[in-house]
């Protein structure tokens, strides 16, 4: 059968003990929701046979445990709302080979993301439906026929995912998740996480990100929730996202986007709430629509423009000839009578022209 420890939503508290001895045959831990304080014992590290590892709502102070990495079957990793700090650095030949789920969310990391992890997380690269089962799904009679048991041990979490804590009772075993929200890393989301393309969750929010969203995201044609919000991006949202038919949670709300929304397929469904915070970003869901044009004064007092004033001038030619005509005071009386009466006319005509021709320089400009 398999083993494990599931001490979970207790009071433990103090230390966690440091006696993981050589050999030890544990396939999951879960320690989540008690007091503990102090750092990880670095001899877990001789359980090579962990699964599952959640110490997630604790009070653990401790740098990130990249010496996790060399776990050859560690497929979770939970250290949610803890004290954990400093950068997450490639360390060694640590490479969480068959890590599909990470949640550190809730701590003190800083530093840029980790580009270097992201490159070799291979298991999260892999789209594999063909075999559809759970996470700690075990055969405990082996030579008989299969029976699958989960009343021994404990494959469940609890995930921020589409806005709201999500518990899985069951992992199924093709879920891929990452959940770095609420540190401080920094610098630019980096293009190669486009890669991790079996990824169902991405939760980047309320961090210190700069530069743009990589248009590389829409890669990823597995991911239904994303969440980038509280953050300080910047340029437009890529309009190959738009290309991600699961996606069914999206946010990028409070910072500093522009341009339009992308529109069609998944993202005819998101409401304004997805962009608020966003002063330069436009659209049909929004108040600021784009491409929207100043209304232009109906009655221009004065004539510019080269074809108004050809008109103007033959005008001025007509009260010529009746001058000719009838003698050149009637001419210039008739003149004037003549101009007052069609006044109205000039500025009419010629004034929707003058509007039209200048709606068409907005347009081309």
């Amino acid at each position: 059968m398999l083993q494990g420890s599931l001490w979970s939503t207790n009071y433990f508290d103090g230390s966690i003990s440091p006696a993981w001895r050589n050999g030890c045959n544990l396939r999951f831990i879960n320690l989540s929701h008690n007091r503990l304080q102090g750092q990880l014992p670095r001899s877990l590290a001789n359980c090579s046979m962990l699964e599952f590892i959640n110490f997630g709502e604790n009070q653990l102070n401790d740098s990130f445990p990249y010496w996790l990495g060399n776990l050859p079957q560690l497929k979770v990793l939970i250290l949610r709302s803890n004290g954990f700090y400093g950068a997450l650095r490639k360390v060694g030949t640590s490479k969480f080979s068959e890590l599909q789920i990470i949640d550190l969310s809730q701590n003190k990391f800083i530093g840029h993301l980790p580009t270097a992890y992201f490159e070799i997380w291979d298991a999260m690269k892999i789209i594999d439906t063909s075999h559809m089962t759970y996470m700690g799904e075990s055969d405990i009679y082996p030579g008989s026929f299969p029976v699958f048991a989960y009343e021994n041990y404990d494959y469940s979490i609890i995930m921020n995912n589409k806005g709201l804590r999500l518990e899985y009772l069951k992992i199924p075993s093709t879920l891929a998740a990452i959940d770095f929200s609420c540190n401080r890393f920094e610098g630019a989301i980096p293009n190669v996480i486009g890669n991790l393309k079996a990824l169902h969750l991405l939760n980047l929010s309320n961090n210190m990100l700069t530069g743009h969203i990589p248009s590389s995201l829409a890669n990823m044609k597995e991911l239904e929730c994303l969440d980038l919000s509280s953050n300080w991006l910047s340029g437009q949202v890529p309009l190959q996202l738009s290309e991600l038919t699961y996606l069914s949670s999206f946010n990028v709300s409070w910072n500093n986007l522009s341009g339009s929304v992308p529109q069609g397929k998944q993202f005819d469904t998101f409401d304004s709430n997805s962009y608020k915070g966003n002063s330069g970003l436009c659209g049909a869901l929004l108040e600021i629509k784009c491409g929207k044009f100043e209304t232009i004064p109906s009655t221009p007092s004065t004539f510019t423009d080269d074809e108004n004033s050809g008109s103007f001038f033959k005008i001025n030619w007509m009260i010529i000839m009746i001058g000719y005509a009838g003698g050149l005071i009637v001419g210039v009386v008739a003149g004037n009578e003549f101009t007052k009466r069609k006044h109205d006319w000039f500025v009419k005509t010629f004034g929707r022209k003058q509007l039209r021709r200048q709606r068409k320089k907005n347009i081309r400009n």
